[in-house]
Formats: C-alpha cells, sequence, structure tokens
C-alpha cells in the first residue's frame, strides 16, 4: 500500500506532525506564520531526510555548533526545505499557498491534513481581554475548511483548546461542525487529557476528527498509556545547572531510565542541548525558595498574598494569586502553555539546590520532544514554540489510530 501523507496547517513547531511523522505518514507541506516556527520545522525535517540516510553525523555536528546551519542544509534537497511554507494563512495568501503546495504535490493525492488554529481567543484568560464573537481567530477554521474544500482529503485532525466548546455560548463550535459537513465530513470530537497517552504533564484539549461521510466511521479509539513515571524522572539525568546558563552543550549527568528510553525522549545521542535557563533577579529567587519549600514540605501552593510585604511588587491582590507556581516533581506537570516565553514564574524547577525556572530543555521534555529535536530562534521564541505545540506522544497515538483506520478504506 501507498505510505499515507498529510499536510499540516497552523504546524507551529510541527509538534503535531511529529508524531504522524513516527507513525509512518508522509508530510507534503507544513504551514506556518511564525518564521522561528518554520525554522524549527526544517531543521527537523533535515533530521528525517538524514535519518533515513542513516547519516546522523553531520546533524548531530549542527547540534554542537560544529558546522553551521547553512552547512546542514546543503545536505538535503530543496524541495525538503521549500516544503515548510512562511505564511500566514489568510484571505490575502490563501491562492499563494495552495500554488506552493501544488507546486511539490504534482498528482498525489492528500489522505490527511492536521492542525490547530491559534487557540488563545478560547482560553478563559483570552475571554477577559477580547470579545470572544468579535476576535478573528475565531475563524480561522474557515481557512482551515479551505483546505479541506481545495484538497478533499480522506480524514482531517483539528486540536483545540476545550473552550472551543463552550466559546459564545457553544454558537462557535456549532458553527464550526456545520461548516465540516458541509464541506463533506461526519465530524467527531473527544476531550482528552494528554497525561493518558505518556505525557507526563495534566494538559486537556479538544481533538476534532472529520471523516469522509461516505466511509462511515467515527472517532478513533486511541489506546490509552498513563505512566506511573513522574516528571522527576524526566529531568532526572540532566545536570544541575542555575539561573542564566546559557552553555550549549552538556553531558547526561545519569544513565537513560525506563520512561526516557520507551518514550524515545532520549533517543540516540549521548550529549543534551538547550538546557538553557532565564537569569532572574534577587526578589524572584527569594520566591522561588519560598514557593518550592511550600510545595516539597507542605505539599501546598504559594499564593501571592502569602509573601512577605517586601517581596510583593503588585497591587492585585485579588486575583492571579497563583502567579508563581512549582513543577510537581512527584508527579505530573501542570500544562504548559506559551505564556512561558514571558517568564519563568509559572515554572519553577522542582530542586531547592536550582532555585531557577525551567530551561528549555526541560520545557520540551514535558511536552515529550524527543532531546534531539532542536527549535531555532531566540530562547523566547524557542519557548513560545514549545508551549504552543502539541505533545509528540499525544499525536503519535492520535496517528496510529487513524492510520489503523484510513489502512482499512484505502486498496
Amino acid at each position: 500500500m501507498r505510505k499515507l501523507n498529510f499536510i499540516d496547517v497552523f504546524a507551529g513547531a510541527s509538534g503535531m506532525s511529529e508524531g504522524f511523522v513516527r507513525a509512518g505518514f508522509t508530510p507534503i507541506a507544513h504551514v506556518e506564520m511564525d518564521k522561528s516556527a518554520c525554522q524549527t520545522i526544517q531543521t527537523r525535517a533535515v533530521y528525517h531526510y538524514l535519518s533515513k540516510k542513516n547519516n546522523l553525523e553531520p546533524y548531530y555536528d549542527y547540534l554542537q555548533s560544529n558546522i553551521s546551519k547553512t552547512e546542514l542544509y546543503k545536505l538535503v534537497p530543496k524541495r525538503t526545505l521549500q516544503s515548510v511554507l512562511n505564511y500566514q494563512i489568510s484571505d490575502k495568501n490563501i491562492n499563494e499557498i495552495f500554488d506552493k503546495i501544488d507546486s511539490e504535490l504534482k498528482t498525489k493525492k492528500i489522505d490527511l491534513l492536521i492542525g490547530g488554529p491559534p487557540c488563545q481567543a478560547y482560553s478563559l484568560l483570552g475571554r477577559h481581554h477580547d470579545k470572544i464573537e468579535n476576535d478573528p481567530r475565531n475563524k480561522l477554521y474557515i481557512h482551515y475548511g479551505r483546505f479541506l474544500n481545495k484538497y478533499d482529503p480522506l480524514s482531517f485532525v483539528f486540536e483545540n483548546v476545550p473552550g472551543i466548546l463552550s466559546a459564545n455560548q457553544g454558537k462557535h463550535f456549532i458553527n464550526l461542525k456545520k461548516y465540516f459537513r458541509k464541506l463533506g465530513y461526519e465530524v467527531f470530537y473527544r476531550k482528552i487529557d494528554s497525561s493518558n497517552y505518556g505525557v507526563l504533564q495534566a494538559r486537556k484539549r479538544i481533538i476534532i476528527v472529520g471523516w469522509k461521510k461516505e466511509y462511515s466511521l467515527k472517532f478513533p479509539h486511541i489506546k490509552e498509556d498513563k505512566s506511573n513515571f513522574v516528571v522527576n524522572d524526566i529531568f532526572s539525568d540532566l545536570p544541575n545547572v542555575r539561573p542564566g546558563t546559557k552553555q550549549h552543550v552538556f553531558n547526561y549527568s545519569k544513565p537513560i531510565n525506563r520512561y526516557l528510553e520507551n518514550s524515545t525522549i532520549r533517543n540516540g545521542i549521548d550529549f543534551i542541548t538547550q538546557h538553557e535557563t532565564r537569569n532572574h533577579n534577587d526578589r524572584d529567587l527569594a520566591i522561588y525558595r519560598i514557593a518550592i519549600n511550600k510545595w516539597n514540605h507542605e505539599n501546598k501552593r504559594l499564593k501571592y498574598t502569602d509573601l512577605p510585604k517586601q517581596l510583593q511588587s503588585h497591587k492585585n491582590t485579588t486575583s492571579f494569586l497563583d502567579r508563581f507556581k512549582v513543577v510537581n516533581g512527584n508527579g505530573y506537570s501542570h500544562t504548559v502553555v506559551a505564556h512561558i516565553s514571558k517568564d519563568g514564574h509559572y515554572y519553577i524547577h522542582p530542586s531547592i539546590e536550582q532555585c531557577r525556572s525551567i530551561s528549555v530543555r526541560e520545557a520540551a521534555r514535558l511536552q515529550s520532544f524527543p532531546d534531539t529535536f532542536h527549535f531555532e530562534g531566540s530562547r523566547t521564541a524557542r519557548f513560545k514554540q514549545i508551549g504552543n505545540a502539541v505533545p509528540p506522544l499525544l499525536s503519535y497515538a492520535i496517528a496510529k489510530s487513524m492510520k489503523k483506520n484510513l489502512c482499512s478504506i484505502i486498496k
């Protein structure tokens, strides 16, 4: 049987794509508006190309800054890089995007469309700032539907936050389902938690799946794989670092454990990169120590109003009282979101000896990205990409279930 393929729109750093590639799907194109994220996707595409050629040494040289990005990219066909399209999906750009994809497609049939339009408008926080019914991001599903209409895939996978179900009294979700059904797809959805699929993070999301009506398929069975491991197992082999660490390459501090091996997070290299951390001022470090001790010794979260007056700098003492939060080392992490790019106060490392917010690599591991996954751009850009991503382990579970159903309908 031919190899199944897909197009990834609103691709971010390609966390969702990573799971589908691992399950054996072939990406035809990624469309993403963020430049740094597009560079990340290109670098990952180089990794997958060289991996198939059993020639990953140049990639490892790049991770260790022994060769430049230009030298690395010369090792792959141009189409590998050109399939990553740095565009905002909009009325203005949609036809140009289609032309670029068509130049890659030739006569190929698209099996699957994946992606999740930006979800900030559906978040509870977003509702405090904007009238959700007037936010243009709510209509991005229309652009998603234009890809369905253009390429007529057998199915699609659409990821978003739970708030999409209740936004504008549920009207947006009703309109979304009507629109996709009008395009010829039966629509199914489930609320799922990434922690049920091997990710050591409590991360609730809505997964919407559509199938062409003639196939009479429903929401696929996604096999659960809830882990008995905890966050400290993710962090266990990473060297202790202090705030403001800029060192690029480290050796692992301990041998691989079963979780890191089974999850493929630690997947073949003998060094770690991007274990870089923010600097923190004395006031924040004092607050971090209080928060860490309170969590580790009392199993209680720090409330902002519990702080000594000399450490309080905000006048707001009635809301967002949990603005300093320690990652639970002895359980699952709370949800990693894009706000991690703003500051690290909500993602404090559980180790009092290190007393800092988590590193880029630690955040990536909480999202289940493998250590070979390199994020391009500034440190802020890297944190943003990680926070916005679909965890690859979750995506892999979805991809396997979709593949089984797709194989049942392709002759």
